[in-house]
């Protein structure tokens, strides 16, 4: 008999199919091996348990850090939750690469017409996207007329502020910083604006498009300590989806 938090005690073929398979997945866990195998896992479920699942085994990875070698006839579910992807044609490998490598760079004519109705910007992340900033102002070390002339050096209008331990603070525009100057503000972090939108490496390319619909600057991309990555603008991110055939 299984117990599972919020459910009585049930038998294992009682269980809806979701549940059998998480029950599954933790006693796999439970013996802690090196590596797991899970062949077609997820193909029995319908389409909105398996989405479940398969966000449910990529929260468990980020935990536990096993290597999974997860056997899919369903390109998306592979896309979605492998690093690398490995596709084989009558048993033998075709080609090896992460998702964009798939998508972007088909190894022959069977790989392209396999992935060719997948759409690109899913996979594309804003870590492949971006591109380094071309100057930033630092807190305690830059003042506005530093900053202004980092921006006129660089033909920019926009500068993102960071503090001594690189992590990203704010940002300034030309605008505020000669609004500010004529009043003689002399401290960066009193003109700076702070409420800005920040998407971290892997964030989807799709969900990037509505998020810079509206922004008058670069959309900043910080990594996992909250440092400045890169940054995206719109016509960088429509143009590298319209060269790996993407929908723009």
């Amino acid at each position: 008999r299984v117990g599972l938090a919020g459910w009585e005690a049930a038998r294992p073929g009682q269980l809806s199919g979701g549940m059998q398979q998480r029950v599954g997945l933790a006693r796999a866990l439970a013996l802690d091996p090196d590596i797991l195998l899970m062949d077609e896992a997820f193909s029995a479920l319908d389409p909105l348990i398996r989405r479940d699942m398969q966000d449910e085994l990529l929260r468990l990875q980020d935990d536990v850090r096993k290597t999974i070698v997860f056997i899919s006839h369903d390109l998306d579910e592979a896309l979605k939750i492998g690093d690398r992807i490995v596709l084989m044609r009558d048993g033998a490998v075709v080609q090896v690469g992460t998702p964009e490598d798939i998508l972007t760079s088909p190894a022959d004519d069977y790989v392209a017409r396999f992935v060719a109705d997948v759409d690109i910007a899913r996979v594309l992340t804003a870590g492949t996207v971006m591109k380094r900033s071309e100057a930033v102002a630092v807190l305690g070390v830059d003042g506005p007329r530093t900053a202004l002339r980092k921006m006129r050096n660089h033909a920019i209008a926009t500068l993102f502020v960071l503090d001594r331990n690189h992590k990203l603070v704010g940002l300034v525009t030309a605008d505020d910083i000669a609004d500010h100057m004529a009043g003689g503000e002399r401290d960066l972090a009193a003109i700076m604006r702070t409420d800005i939108t920040t998407v971290p490496t892997d964030a989807p390319a799709s969900e990037l498009i509505p998020l810079m619909a509206g922004l008058p600057h670069p959309l900043a991309v910080t990594d996992e300590r909250g440092r400045l990555a890169g940054v995206i603008v719109r016509g960088l991110l429509l143009g590298a989806l319209a060269e790996r055939g993407g929908n723009v």
